[in-house]
């Protein structure tokens, strides 16, 4: 199982001391942030991909390549990559190059986003969200994995005889999560692919996780890929910790009420016994984190929001060190006792090319051949999930 962190990369006024960092400020640390994540042992480090202000990851390749070549052993991923606004023979073209320069340690997550201002800015309308991720990955799919392209659909110019450049690395493309937190049309579209699923459950309850990963699962196994124990799910969450719980939540509720996503509404109180937020000691975010395997069964990664809401890099650092000493360490061995021996482990670029056998292409293409690499119409999720 992997471990790591996300970052929305916003940039937010400290409410104890009326500071709000400097753009400058706030991106290097994001580079500070994902070294020390590597340095305490943690697994994966992703980065959102934000058009607006308050947010500062408008570049997130670049971000993750610099990052790269700062790092040795850490996967580097994204929180999510913007599908319906970002063209996918750019995102084939940029994730495939970071791919190179990081040696095969990246992948990416696919998801909509949820600023709708954004998409009138490159010429988008929100209004077409789900019809565009679902066709703009349909294209990025087969970008990555035809030679030549030849491709018309509803939302771009149509290709002719296009080659993606670079090619993806041996030959395997990035391995590919589809985000989302209410939208079962993207469990679906991930259960075409046998893609992963990453539900980001930080503002729902356990109930709704529960019904998307599901769905997921289901579809998963419908589509052939293997049981619906074998599918690819990941997992967000938010923790803050001190080594006492009364600690903890005296230093973090002043970020909490203020902070910009979830401030100013339901008490800290409210939301921790209602979503995953955990706020407390090492041994309440490990207990917390064991007990989402209850409704989301065994997963392959566990991804946590740390440096959110204006919170000093001093503090983030020091929730990594927790992370890194006292909770990953005992989650590893409890998730590892846990998990049967036919659940497949999260992959990885090393474990994609040792399982694609030189078959890759041909199983590939021809699911593409027959299927025309479009997924079932998006009305069967949703009246999937009502049952």
């Amino acid at each position: 199982m992997q471990f790591g962190i996300f970052t929305v990369g916003d940039v937010t006024t400290d409410p104890t001391t009326g500071r709000t960092p400097t753009e400058h400020e706030r991106i290097t640390a994001t580079i500070a942030i994902a070294r020390k994540a590597e340095e305490v042992g943690l697994d994966v480090f992703a980065t959102g991909q934000h058009h607006n202000p308050p947010f500062v990851p408008s570049a997130p390749t670049t971000t993750l390549a610099y990052i790269a070549a700062q790092t040795e052993r850490i996967i580097l991923s994204t929180s999510t990559t913007l599908i319906t606004t970002t063209d996918p023979v750019r995102i084939a073209e940029d994730y495939a190059t970071l791919q190179h320069l990081s040696n095969g340690r990246m992948d990416l997550m696919m998801g909509r986003g949820n600023t709708g201002p954004v998409y009138p800015w490159f010429g988008k309308d929100i209004r077409d969200g789900i019809p565009l991720a679902i066709e703009n990955y349909a294209l990025l799919h087969r970008l990555w994995r035809e030679e030549v392209v030849n491709w018309q659909g509803k939302y771009r110019t149509p290709l002719q005889g296009f080659t993606s450049t670079p090619r993806p690395l041996d030959g395997i493309a990035p391995f590919v999560w589809h985000g989302s937190i209410r939208s079962p049309e993207i469990a679906e579209q991930a259960a075409y692919y046998g893609d992963g699923f990453f539900s980001n459950h930080i503002f729902w309850p356990a109930s709704h996780t529960r019904q998307m990963v599901q769905l997921y699962r289901r579809r998963f196994e419908h589509y052939g890929h293997g049981s619906a124990d074998q599918a690819i799910v990941g997992l967000g969450g938010q923790v803050f910790m001190r080594k006492s719980s009364q600690d903890a939540v005296r230093e973090f509720r002043p970020y909490f009420d203020n902070a910009p996503v979830y401030g100013h509404g339901p008490s800290l109180e409210e939301f921790t016994s209602q979503t995953p937020l955990t706020v407390g000691s090492p041994q309440e975010v490990i207990e917390r984190t064991l007990a989402f395997r209850d409704y989301a069964g065994d997963y392959q990664r566990q991804l946590w929001l740390i440096d959110h809401a204006g919170l000093p890099l001093k503090t983030v650092l020091e929730q990594l060190d927790l992370l890194g000493e006292e909770v990953v360490p005992v989650l590893r061995k409890e998730f590892a006792a846990l998990k049967p021996a036919h659940v497949p482990d999260a992959p990885t670029h090393a474990s994609l090319v040792a399982a694609a056998g030189g078959a890759h292409d041909v199983t590939v293409h021809a699911l593409d051949d027959v299927t025309g690499a479009s997924p079932e119409p998006t009305t069967t999720p949703t009246l999937e999930v009502s049952k």
